[in-house]
C-alpha cells in the first residue's frame, strides 16, 4: 500500500464518529393472538404475525394476549404487555446519552438499567424528588447506606425516614450520569427502583404518544 493510500485511509478512519454495538432493544406495545405490536431500537410501531423476522432480524414466535415470545440475536424472551427486552446486538450506532422509554398499559413508565453495575428495574415518576431504592438493592449496588444522612420522606403509607446517598453511576442503555443524589429506605420497598428528579432534572424529555425519549443534558 502506498504512503498516500495509507494517509487516506488513516484521515478517515479518525474523521469517522466513533462506533459500538449497541443492543438490540426490543419493546412490547400491543398484544393479541397470534401478532404482536413492538418498537425496535426506537423505531417506527412495528405489527408482527407469528413466524414473522422484522429487518433488524427481530423474530415473533408466537403471542397471545398475555406475553410475546421473540428470538432476539438468537436468545429467545418472553415478554409482557408494557415490558422491554435488551440483547447485546450487532447494529452500529453512535453513543448519543438518549434512551426512550415506553408507557404499558397502565401508563406508566419501566425501563431496566444498572445502579454501579447492579441491574435493576425502573420506574419513571416526576413525583419523587431524587431516585430512591430499598436498601437491599443498594447494598448489591455496593452503596454503604448507613453512612448517609438521615432525612424524611413522604411516602404512601406515610412519613418515614430514609439515608441520604451519592449513587456513582446510573446507567439506562446510552444513558449515563455519574455522581447522582437519591435516598434508600430500610426494608423491600420500594420493590422498583424510583427514577426521580435528581435524575429527570439532568435530562431533556421529550414525549410523544407512548413514547419518552430522555437525553443527557449534562
Amino acid at each position: 500500500m502506498n504512503k498516500r493510500l495509507t494517509c487516506l485511509l488513516l484521515s478517515y478512519f479518525l474523521a469517522s464518529p466513533l462506533l459500538v454495538l449497541a443492543d438490540t432493544d426490543v419493546n412490547v406495545v400491543g398484544l393479541f393472538s397470534g401478532k404482536a405490536l413492538l418498537i425496535i431500537n426506537k423505531g417506527k410501531p412495528l405489527t408482527m404475525s407469528a413466524g414473522q423476522v422484522s429487518p433488524l432480524g427481530v423474530k415473533l414466535i408466537s403471542a397471545d394476549s398475555k406475553k410475546a415470545v421473540l428470538e432476539i440475536d438468537g436468545v429467545r424472551k418472553e415478554l409482557a404487555m408494557g415490558q422491554a427486552a435488551i440483547v447485546a446486538g450487532n447494529a452500529p450506532v453512535s453513543e448519543n446519552g438518549s434512551v426512550t422509554v415506553y408507557a404499558d398499559n397502565t401508563g406508566h413508565y419501566f425501563t431496566e438499567g444498572s445502579i454501579n453495575g447492579y441491574t435493576r428495574k425502573f420506574i419513571v415518576d416526576t413525583g419523587a424528588s431524587t431516585v430512591v431504592m430499598n436498601s437491599s438493592d443498594a447494598a448489591n449496588a455496593g452503596i454503604d447506606f448507613t453512612k448517609g444522612a438521615l432525612i424524611p420522606m413522604q411516602t404512601a403509607s406515610g412519613l418515614v425516614h430514609g439515608y441520604q446517598v451519592s449513587i456513582t453511576t446510573i446507567k439506562i442503555r446510552d444513558l449515563v450520569l455519574h455522581q447522582v443524589d437519591g435516598v434508600v429506605l430500610e426494608g423491600d420497598s420500594p420493590t422498583v427502583v424510583l427514577l426521580g428528579m435528581s435524575v429527570l432534572n439532568r435530562v431533556d424529555i421529550k414525549r410523544e404518544g407512548i413514547a419518552l425519549t430522555l437525553t443527557k443534558k449534562y
